[in-house]
This record gives structure tokens, sequence and C-alpha cells, in this order.
């Protein structure tokens, strides 16, 4: 029989919190399928049982293993924050070209159109370029 490269030990404080997680209920289904799985590993459950009684993939309990090991098992409960563009306005540039677009319109136009306003956050410099999509998605954020 082969050993695990990431053995999980959990001690009885880290079981109790584990436990209380599952009690709840009110947390996230990954958050407890994820602390199913550290219990379960915990108790020498093998992974292909686990992988059977939970119905999730083996790479999840792989990686749910060595999280637990590597940065503790509160760690091995959540997902990492995920990268991301950060967004092109600000709250405040954004409350901005809010203001704006309840405004009147601009002379020629009888309304403010999403293409309008992504020409104004250009022309007001906020960012060197805009997509009409990130003022629809802004502006329905909004409504």
């Amino acid at each position: 029989m082969s050993t695990k490269k990431y053995k999980v030990n959990l001690s009885e404080e880290e079981k109790l919190h584990l436990q209380a997680v599952l009690r709840k209920g009110k947390s996230a289904a990954r958050k407890q399928t994820r602390a199913h799985i550290l219990l379960k590993a915990a108790d020498g459950v093998p992974d292909k049982d686990i992988i059977q009684a939970l119905d999730v993939s083996a790479s999840m309990v792989a990686k749910t293993r060595q999280r637990c090991v590597e940065e503790g098992p509160e760690a091995a409960l959540y997902d990492r924050p995920r990268p991301g563009q950060r967004p092109k306005l600000t709250d405040r540039q954004a409350a901005h070209l809010i203001a704006i677009a309840c405004s009147d319109a601009p002379v020629g136009h009888d309304h403010w159109t999403l293409r309008l306003l992504a020409g104004k956050v250009v022309e007001l410099s906020y960012a060197s370029s805009c997509s009409y999509e990130t003022i629809r998605q802004l502006l329905k954020k909004t409504r």
C-alpha cells in the first residue's frame, strides 16, 4: 500500500470546528464538502472511498488534502482569491458618470446612449478607453 504524500492530521479542536461547520448548515456547499473531505481524510478513509461517498473529483480531494497540510484546515475550506482585471472606474468616477447619465442629453441627442457615455469617460480622462459594455454593466448594477 502506498503512503500518502499529504496526510491529514487534525487536532480535536480542529475536528470540532469542522463538525460545527457541518452542523450549522448555513455555509456554502463547497465549504461543507471540503469539511467532509478533511474529516474523512483525518479518519484514514481512502481517497477512492471519499470520492465515491461525496461524489467529488479526485483532484478536489487531493487539493483539499494538500492545502490542509500546507496552509491549515481553515485555509483548505475556502477558495483562494481569483485574479481579475481591476475596475476601470473608481466609485467616485462611477457616481459622477451615473449623475451624467441622469442629466439632460447632449445637444443633438434625445437621450444618453451607452456609446456616448463611454466617450464621456474617455473625454473626462477617467480611462484611456472604455467600451459601452462596461457602461452597461455599471448602469445595470445601480438600477
